[in-house]
């Protein structure tokens, strides 16, 4: 084994507890990431962390392995992401859009503007939502799921996002097999929201 090994191994592992790998954003440290796979997994299975790759999208992530019964119970690394209603539809639609464009385009990179963000929330809402209110609650949500690493904002382009394709790994198939039955509990649920801050705001 060489001396780069190790030292190409560590800046892996370090990279990988900061967050996500992309074969876009950086090739030498995906050829490293693929070239050291095997110890990887090693590595971060003996602190309860297993290894997504995605070969074919080119992203992997690090995620807290499932606890078998009998198992030697380890402190969580990997937090749980508490999502807000506003932030999960925003993500159903989003994940919905993804699959609509892998299924009628040839072009792998899926881009949205905070206008097409916006149409697509405004239809689980009410017409008397609170149009100034709704955007500037629209910016916070997308500044969000741009934190969560779902959206990347596009330089030069104003309010222009990339659509992750890492989405597709956190909005699962069978996820996505519900999501009409989820979008209507969301428009539901959004009805009640601005109608009750309509009132609120009336009052």
């Amino acid at each position: 084994m060489s001396d780069r090994a190790p030292k190409e191994l560590s800046v892996v592992l370090v990279s990988l507890l900061k967050g996500i790998i992309e074969r876009e954003a950086s090739a030498p440290l995906w050829q490293g990431l693929l070239a050291q796979q095997a110890r990887v997994r090693d590595h971060i299975g003996l602190i309860g962390l297993e290894l997504v790759l995605d070969e074919a999208e080119g992203y992997a992530y690090l995620r807290q392995k499932p606890q078998s019964e009998g198992d030697l119970e380890l402190p969580r690394l990997i937090a749980r992401r508490q999502l807000s209603y506003p932030v999960s539809l925003l993500l159903a639609l989003l994940r919905k859009k993804l699959a609509e464009f892998d299924a009628t385009s040839g072009d792998t990179r899926l881009v949205v503007s905070s206008a097409e963000i916006l149409d697509m929330i405004r239809l689980f809402l009410p017409d008397t939502a609170n149009q100034a209110k709704l955007k500037d609650r629209l910016e916070s949500d997308i500044g969000r799921v741009v934190e969560l690493g779902f959206l990347r904002p596009l330089k030069g382009r104003g309010d222009t996002y990339e659509v992750r394709r890492i989405l597709r790994s956190f909005v699962d198939a069978q996820w996505l097999g519900q999501l009409s039955e989820r979008l209507g509990v969301y428009a539901d649920h959004g009805a009640q929201t601005f109608g009750a801050e309509a009132a609120s705001a009336h009052e």
